[in-house]
């Protein structure tokens, strides 16, 4: 008996596990279909859906190209400032967050006390704060600004808390060594292994605040998804194609931005 042959039958027997696996996978699957439902989808309603695909195959050209103020192209331009700002500011607000919850620079106390608040942030959904905001600002852009910023302070620094705590503080205790001030460490020993890390993540969150901006719209947040709601709404599938092609092209082009940006800096180039 070869080596390979007597690991395979030293290797646990685990068809009990994969099979309470598969039972319970099952039972599930079972279980959200009695949430299917095809009683209520009637003649008028497959009426509905031939309108809505063709709405979304023929687009409105005029809202498509024009330069209006309720063009697609403004509300995208709006809708990308929205997310390019709001990210801005949610990373810079977030990387004191990230130093406070790193569990190798502060205390255990104040690092779960953070971690505890970042928690919090997270999981209140962005439109909520959209909401929320509203309330205080009114509706418009800067209600959206300030959502998208406040709900990438979460992840953002999250993210950055797990580069803090896996930095090389071999570097640090050398620069100590050679007499460095504070500042010289921070400045050419923390900043060079934290802001390739830091840049890379703050990318990829622009690129999930743009859907997350588009979506602000429909509370009054400003950006392309109030003419979105609106157009559903009125049942104008036309406008609605129109919006959705311009969104698509736009998110496209970012992800293929962000993707060349963040693999240069993973590369160090």
């Amino acid at each position: 008996m070869n080596g390979i042959e007597k690991q395979l039958l030293d290797a646990p027997r685990n068809g009990l596990y994969m099979t309470m696996i598969a039972t319970i996978v099952g039972a599930m699957f079972l279980w959200s279909l009695t949430a299917v439902n095809f009683n209520n989808i009637e003649q008028s309603g497959l009426a509905v859906a031939r309108n809505i695909l063709h709405g979304l195959t023929h687009p409105d050209p005029a809202l498509l190209f024009n330069v209006t103020k309720q063009s697609v192209l403004y509300l995208l331009v709006e809708t990308l400032a929205i997310a390019f700002l709001g990210t801005l500011v949610g990373a810079v607000l977030a990387v004191p967050l990230a130093f406070l919850a790193a569990s190798n620079i502060v205390p255990k106390p104040v690092s779960w006390l953070t971690r505890l608040l970042l928690i919090t942030i997270r999981t209140i959904p962005a439109l909520v704060y959209g909401l929320m905001f509203i309330r205080v600002t009114g509706q418009g852009p800067f209600a959206g600004v300030l959502t998208v910023g406040l709900t990438s302070i979460g992840m953002l620094a999250k993210l950055y808390t797990d580069a803090i705590e896996e930095l090389d503080t071999r570097v640090l205790e050398s620069m100590t060594s050679l007499g460095c001030t504070t500042f010289e460490k921070i400045r050419f020993g923390i900043v060079p292994q934290l802001l390739s890390v830091f840049t890379s993540v703050m990318i990829y969150r622009f690129d999930m605040n743009m859907r997350e901006a588009s979506i602000l719209g429909m509370v009054g947040a400003g950006g392309i998804g109030a003419p979105l709601i609106f157009a559903m709404r009125s049942y104008k599938w036309d406008q609605v194609g129109a919006i959705l092609i311009g969104l698509v092209v736009l998110i496209l082009i970012i992800e293929f931005v962000s993707n060349k940006l963040r693999a240069k800096l993973v590369r160090g180039e």
